[in-house]
């Protein structure tokens, strides 16, 4: 008999296949009745694979007596109850450093895709104006002042790739990093005050929900860019909003929401705002390799052997 495992969201094709080919699969996301789903196997459930964004709920947890491990396919832990799992005896995997470079390339295309008005040109040229007017000026990347919040793997990655860009770079962690030569600032808010652009790589959690308040946008100020490739609840979105559309910071660049997929309305109507679905990691070679990490943690943990990439 397969071991039985619940899959909350879909994967590539390819993962699935894999899953499928050593697992009894059952797929909360295509249940008509999930809670009846979830009665009728969480006996048998040995193991969940779910989203960074996604995670599961503690009740669902609760709901599968002999769950041993949730593998998340993403680098984000904060949808899942780490401790929760912990006190449960549950193991937890993510899929670190493979996605690393695709989201500090798409933190630095969004960097310069806000700064150079890149998507209000796109607009332009399609709607044919170009023939009737020009564009105001943009601004420049090069040489700015660049302020990541959160060194980490992918904060790291983003500032060497800004280092080419001739960046003057300095960073906010819970304490200074060992090993780089990036200027450490004690708080977000002077960080941003001392930043012509705002890079945000924190991980989330508790501690860091809405850590982008009013005051660091204000410190920002109305020639300031905020780049977020976190997750939503580091920002507090409604106090975003008012300042782009008041005009206390010049732009933003958004991969990441509060209330995914749902994205406040008045951010559509706004030039100075470039917004992505959520796409960091949306590459075929790296999603391909998230899945891998998360069938080699399933093989591992009913194997008997160390999980490759375990949090918990």
């Amino acid at each position: 008999m397969k071991p039985e495992i619940l899959l909350v969201e879909s994967m590539m094709p390819a993962v699935e296949q894999g899953l499928d080919a050593a697992y009894t699969v059952h797929r909360l996301s295509a249940a008509p009745d999930r809670d009846r789903l979830i009665a009728e196997i969480g006996d048998r459930v040995r193991a969940i694979v779910t989203g960074g964004g996604t995670g599961v709920k503690n009740a669902v947890v609760d709901a599968l007596p002999n769950l041993g491990i949730v593998a998340i396919n993403g680098v984000g832990t904060d949808a899942v109850d780490l401790e929760h799992c912990r006190g449960r005896g549950v193991r937890v995997s993510n899929t670190p450093d493979v996605l690393t470079d695709d989201v500090a390339d798409l933190a630095v295309g969004l960097m310069i895709a806000a700064s150079r008005r890149m998507m209000v040109g796109d607009r332009f040229v399609r709607a044919g104006q170009w023939p009737k007017g020009k564009l105001p000026l943009a601004r420049k990347v090069s040489g700015k002042r660049l302020g990541v919040l959160g060194l980490g793997r992918i904060g790291e990655a983003i500032a060497r790739r800004a280092e080419a860009f001739g960046m003057t770079i300095a960073y906010t962690n819970r304490k200074p990093r060992d090993g780089v030569s990036y200027r450490f600032v004690a708080s977000p808010v002077d960080l941003a005050r001392e930043s012509d652009i705002l890079m945000v790589a924190a991980s989330a959690g508790p501690d860091a929900r809405n850590m982008v308040n009013r005051a660091v946008l204000d410190a920002l100020g109305p020639e300031g860019l905020l780049v977020n490739v976190a997750r939503g609840s580091v920002v507090d979105e409604p106090e975003l909003l008012a300042a782009l559309t008041e005009g206390r910071i010049g732009g933003a660049a958004l991969d990441v929401f509060a209330d995914e997929p749902n994205v406040p309305e008045g951010f559509y109507g706004l030039d100075n705002v470039v917004l992505q679905p959520h796409q960091a990691s949306a590459t075929l070679e790296t999603r391909t390799a998230m899945g891998q990490l998360v069938l080699d943690n399933l093989e591992a943990f009913f194997a008997g052997r160390p999980l490759p990439t375990a949090v918990v």
